[in-house]
C-alpha cells in the first residue's frame, strides 16, 4: 500500500495514522506530503515540498526534482569524522539539504535494491546501520555515533547514525524489511540488521561455541534485549557477493 500522507490539520495531529495507513506531517503550519513507491523491491520516496520547507537526504539519494528547489551539500560531524564514518562506517561522506522556494517535487531512493522504510523519531530515539540512511524532515537531528570496535567487526560498519527530536526518518534495506516489536531478547545475523530504538541494549557475540562459529557458517550476531522495535532486512549483501564470486572467475 502507498504511504500517502493528508493535508488537512483538522483531521488528523502530527505523526498520526489513519486506518489506510496515511501519515500527517505538520510543519510551519503546514504538512508535507510523502509517499513510498516501488516497495518492497524498489522503494522511492516522493515528497510534495511547499515554498520553506526543507528535507535532509544522504548523499546521492536524489532520483530526480521538479520545481524551484536549492540544495546544499555539506559534511555532518566535521571533516575528520565524515571521513571516518564514510570509510569505517560505509555512510556517507556528504549530507544534502533541499529547499524549496515554492511548490516541487522531490524523488528519493536507497542505494541497494529493496524497501524504503518511513516511520516517526520517537522521544527516545534510534540509530541507523551505516548506509541505510536515506532521508529525514526537519525537526530529525542526526550525529555521527562511534559504536566502538564491536560495530565494526559486526558487518554493519563501526559507525551510526544516531536520529533524534521530532519528525520522520527514511531508511533502506537490501531485500525486504521485518519490523518487530521486542519485549525480551533477540539474536540476529550482524548483517540483518538496519535499525533499533535507544530503549534497546545490544552486543555483539557468536552464534554458540567455536566450533559452532567457525564451521556453521553463522559467525558473528547481535544480541538484542529489552523493550522497543527494531527493523531487520531480509537478505544481506556480503552474503548475496558471496554466491556470486565464484561465477565471476575466469
Amino acid at each position: 500500500m502507498k504511504n500517502l500522507v493528508v493535508r488537512d490539520c483538522d483531521l488528523v495531529g502530527a505523526g498520526a495514522r489513519l486506518p489506510c495507513g496515511t501519515r500527517c506531517l505538520a510543519r510551519k503550519g503546514m504538512l508535507m506530503q510523502i509517499e513510498l513507491d516501488g516497495n518492497p523491491d524498489f522503494g522511492e520516496a516522493r515528497v510534495q515540498l511547499e515554498s520553506g520547507e526543507r528535507i535532509r537526504a544522504a548523499s546521492g539519494a536524489m532520483n530526480w526534482m521538479q520545481g524551484p528547489i536549492g540544495l546544499k551539500a555539506r559534511l555532518m560531524g566535521g571533516i575528520s569524522t565524515s571521513l571516518a564514518r564514510k570509510f569505517l562506517g560505509g555512510t556517507s561522506l556528504l549530507i544534502t539539504d533541499f529547499s524549496a522556494s515554492g511548490p516541487s517535487q522531490l524523488a528519493l531512493s536507497h542505494a541497494m535494491a529493496g524497501t524504503l522504510v518511513q516511520t516517526p523519531v520517537t522521544q527516545e530515539g534510534m540509530l541507523i546501520s551505516g548506509g541505510a540512511f536515506t532521508a529525514c524532515t526537519e525537526g530529525v537531528r542526526l550525529k555521527t555515533r562511534f559504536g566502538g570496535f564491536r560495530a565494526f567487526f559486526s558487518g554493519k560498519g563501526a559507525f551510526f547514525i544516531e536520529a533524534s527530536g521530532h519528525g520522520e526518518v527514511l531508511f533502506g534495506a537490501y531485500g525486504a524489511v521485518v519490523e518487530k516489536e521486542l519485549d525480551g531478547e533477540l539474536v540476529v545475523d550482524n548483517g540483518h540488521v538496519l535499525a533499533w530504538e535507544h530503549t534497546l541494549d545490544w552486543r555483539l557475540g557468536t552464534a554458540g561455541g567455536l566450533k559452532s562459529t567457525l564451521f556453521s557458517g553463522e559467525g558473528l550476531v547481535m544480541r538484542f534485549s529489552g523493550r522497543g522495535r527494531i527493523w531487520l532486512q531480509t537478505r544481506h549483501l556480503a552474503g548475496t557477493a558471496g554466491w556470486i564470486t565464484p561465477f565471476l572467475r575466469g
